[in-house]
């Protein structure tokens, strides 16, 4: 079921950077990753996506209401946003951090209720981190802060999930533990999950569709295996690459020499 629509999008900074998205959609339980170069408006994107930034044309529905003419609090019980990183001012405790996420539910000066704190672990559990909930977030790992982030996300029982560049600053195993949990919650919660991606590799491991950028445009858009293909990622990368088959996965693979 299509959860966010994206129609005649038009956004710039100034005159050195336009975002054009004619059309985007995405559905209930799957994963959408955004892929491209740094600059060609992933993150723009994700923005106008969760009316950060406001376009100056188009229109973004999220769940059929009107995303860009919503008010804060309401727009927060549909969306869940998780930042590239995170590095809170004070040594917060993990469930601190997640609680957070409940913000939108609760009233001016309302304390967190038990069923604040009953969700908030939930989404601990959820994202496999609940036996560090009474760590200082300041003292865990990177890959670990990022799974509290998307438990902060979950938290607010949102209907659609946005991560920007979530494996950034990642080692090799937990660019995979973060992608491989998100693909998992997509489908168990029936969320829509729009993520930025650099890697073509983490695309094709783990999106259900694709929408390649180039400069600020939608190149192409479908299925991982029609999207990415030497022919589109030598165009928007600029540089020769090959995708091979093995074991029932594609990989793409730069061309040395």
């Amino acid at each position: 079921m299509e959860v966010v629509r994206v129609e005649g999008l038009y956004f710039t900074y100034g005159l050195d950077f336009k975002l054009r998205v004619s059309s985007l959609s995405v559905n209930s339980g799957e994963l959408t990753v955004l892929l491209g170069p740094n600059g060609c408006g992933k993150t723009t994107l994700l923005k106008c996506i969760n009316a950060l930034v406001k376009p100056e044309k188009g229109s973004v529905s999220i769940d059929g209401k009107d995303a860009l003419r919503m008010g804060w609090n309401r727009l927060a019980r549909l969306v869940g946003y998780v930042p590239q990183m995170h590095q809170p001012p004070f040594p917060y405790s993990v469930i601190d951090i997640v609680l957070m996420g409940r913000v939108s539910s609760m009233g001016i000066f309302q304390q967190p209720s038990k069923s604040d704190y009953a969700k908030s672990e939930e989404a601990l559990k959820l994202v496999g981190i609940y036996s560090m909930k009474d760590r200082p977030y300041t003292q865990i790992s990177g890959g670990e802060r990022q799974l509290v982030l998307i438990a902060r996300a979950i938290a607010q029982e949102p209907k659609v999930l946005l991560l920007d560049e979530p494996t950034a600053h990642l080692d090799f195993k937990n660019q995979l533990v973060v992608l491989g949990t998100v693909k998992r919650i997509a489908r168990e919660r029936g969320l829509a999950v729009v993520t930025s991606l650099h890697d073509p590799n983490h695309t094709m491991l783990f999106a259900d569709s694709v929408v390649l950028m180039k400069e600020g445009t939608v190149f192409a858009a479908g299925r991982p295996d029609e999207v990415v293909t030497e022919a589109n990622i030598k165009s928007v990368y600029a540089m020769e690459v090959e995708v091979i088959d093995h074991q029932r996965n594609r990989f793409v693979l730069p061309r040395m020499g």
